[in-house]
């Protein structure tokens, strides 16, 4: 089908809407504190739907569709290469609070002096261009094949930038986050609308299990991704999720500790569920060229996937809903991602190297701007350099990896220094594209045995080199542990497990286990959650 009047009608209603919310709500806006951090005093709904906005791209639904086309339902774990560590979100996220920051380049400074802060901004201007472009791509193959191609991707990519460019620039992440809460909704619909169109059309379950290889319905097989290479794609989660330079933002600015551990727990759960979603579209295109319902010929992209099933499935104005619903996938993490970005360079580089001293409002209008130019140059990098969404997705995340060694390791051990945090990161890259290079792959493919070889040595390099150069300031780290001993909703002194990780022993040696009560009753509680989401799944197949 091709998109008709209706549709139109309900893609313009939606951008007068989600407009008219991201304006509204960043109408008063004045002050960085409030551009940058919405003033830290979100609710639990706004953190979960900030959460889930933020963390739920529309290159996700692209990429994972693809990979089960190709390789069946096990590709599901290129997307929940997260689910295993979604419990530990529940004991990482009061650190974000507590680090009383703006951005993680003050984090870093604070932590490893202002060169390494230097290197991290370094990074963070990259993966926040490379994610940007990689959201933009996405949304935009499935918008030109839901469309029958009559847009080109590209034109489709400069279309959308626009679009979230105008309320983020005003409203700054106060308008992100409102428009989150709404699009939080077409996110979900996005995740299922197209399965009972699709169910009817090849048979249901019988009918895809009838015209598919019985390997296509197993979570993990050799021929998909085995438990090794789950495995890896977790610990690669785990490691990264601390490093990731929206985090701030993200997850340290709910009203209070306990909203931020909610915020981050279960906007990501709520995105683990519409994962599955993903997949089961993935299987009903595979059971319909199977089933001779289709070209190949459309398909030797197998991240067209999406696109097929929208254009072959949906009916007028659910096409128009749909496309609203991917346009609300990317402009709820692009608008997030255009303020974070402002807010490095502004908080992180400009306020405290540049121009220091200066008032608030030109801090403002600097953000702004500069938010601005880091989206344009992901624009230039979506359209010109970008081949494979899915490998674009993995190459932040990895590269998010190397940092985080030294960020997740600044926070476990004390002793690490800035001569073993810089080590570890060019440790790691140098061995990561150095096998790519020997193996004559593109540097922004993945391979978990390359991803393993590179994060060992990043953490042999932190470890040796830190215990042979000499300890940061012993003031500086009393400050930077000082704080996250503090809670930050009433100054009390609280320990948290995941900064005693390393010796529990101690730090519970007074009241025991029930000075991190709050961490692990909640944790306990997200694995019971993640144990029956994989099960249900599991069911589900093989029904």
């Amino acid at each position: 089908m091709n998109i008709t009047a209706l549709d139109w009608t309900v893609l313009i209603a939606y951008l007068v809407i989600v407009t008219a919310i991201g304006l509204a709500a960043g109408y008063r806006v004045r002050r960085t504190s409030e551009y940058f951090l919405g003033g830290r005093r979100f609710g639990p709904w706004l953190m979960i739907a900030q959460s889930f906005g933020a963390g739920t791209h529309a290159e996700m639904p692209v990429a994972l569709a693809g990979a089960v086309y190709t390789a069946g339902a096990s590709g599901i774990w290129f997307q929940w290469k997260n689910l295993f560590i979604t419990p530990f979100y529940w004991i990482m996220a009061p650190v974000f609070r507590r680090i009383r920051r703006t951005t993680m380049a003050e984090f870093t400074e604070d932590r490893y002096g202002p060169w390494m802060a230097a290197i991290y901004i370094v990074f963070a201007i990259c993966f926040f261009v490379i994610e940007t472009s990689g959201m933009l791509k996405g949304a935009g193959k499935v918008i030109s094949q839901a469309t029958g191609g009559t847009v080109g991707v590209n034109p489709i990519v400069v279309a959308m930038t626009v679009m979230f460019i105008l309320y983020s620039f005003v409203g700054g992440l106060i308008s992100a986050a409102w428009t989150d809460l709404f699009q939080g909704f077409l996110i979900i619909v996005l995740s299922f609308m197209l399965i009972p169109l699709g169910w009817s059309v090849v048979g249901g379950l019988a009918g895809m299990k009838a015209s598919l290889a019985p390997f296509r319905f197993s979570l993990s097989t050799p021929s998909g991704i085995g438990p090794w290479v789950i495995l890896m794609l977790t610990i690669n989660g785990l490691v990264g999720i601390m490093a990731q330079p929206h985090m701030v933002a993200a997850v340290g600015t709910g009203r209070d500790e306990r909203t931020c551990r909610i915020g981050m727990f279960y906007g990501n759960y709520v995105k683990r569920v519409c994962t599955v979603g993903w997949m089961l579209v993935g299987l009903i295109v595979g059971a319909m060229m199977a089933q001779g319902r289709g070209d190949a010929a459309l398909l030797r992209d197998p991240e067209n996937a999406f696109g097929f099933a929208c254009r072959q499935l949906l009916f007028p104005g659910a096409l128009g809903l749909l496309i609203a619903s991917i346009l609300a996938t990317n402009m709820s993490a692009c608008s997030a991602f255009l303020v974070d970005s402002g807010a490095l360079f502004t908080e992180g580089l400009y306020r405290r190297r540049l121009m220091p001293d200066r008032p608030d409002h030109h801090y403002l209008w600097v953000g702004r701007v500069s938010g601005l130019a880091i989206t344009v140059i992901g624009v230039l990098y979506a359209v010109f350099l970008i081949q494979s969404v899915l490998y674009t997705f993995l190459l932040t995340e990895t590269l998010a990896t190397f940092v985080g060694i030294s960020v997740l390791g600044g926070v476990l051990w004390r002793r690490a220094n800035r001569w073993g945090a810089l080590a570890s990161l060019l440790s790691a890259l140098t061995t990561n594209f150095a096998l790519y290079r020997l193996k004559g792959q593109r540097l922004d493919y993945w391979d978990a045995n390359v991803f393993l070889a590179a994060l060992l040595a990043g953490i042999a390099a932190l470890v040796i080199v830190s215990l042979l150069t000499s300890p940061e300031p012993a003031e500086a780290i009393g400050s930077f542990f000082g704080r996250l001993e503090t809670s930050s909703d009433d100054e009390a002194t609280r320990p948290l497990l995941l900064v005693h990780l390393l010796h529990v022993g101690r730090a519970a040696r007074q009241r025991g286990l029930r000075a991190f009560r709050a961490d692990l009753g909640g944790f306990a509680v997200g694995w019971l959650m993640v144990l029956v989401l994989v099960a249900a799944t599991a069911m589900l197949l093989a029904m």
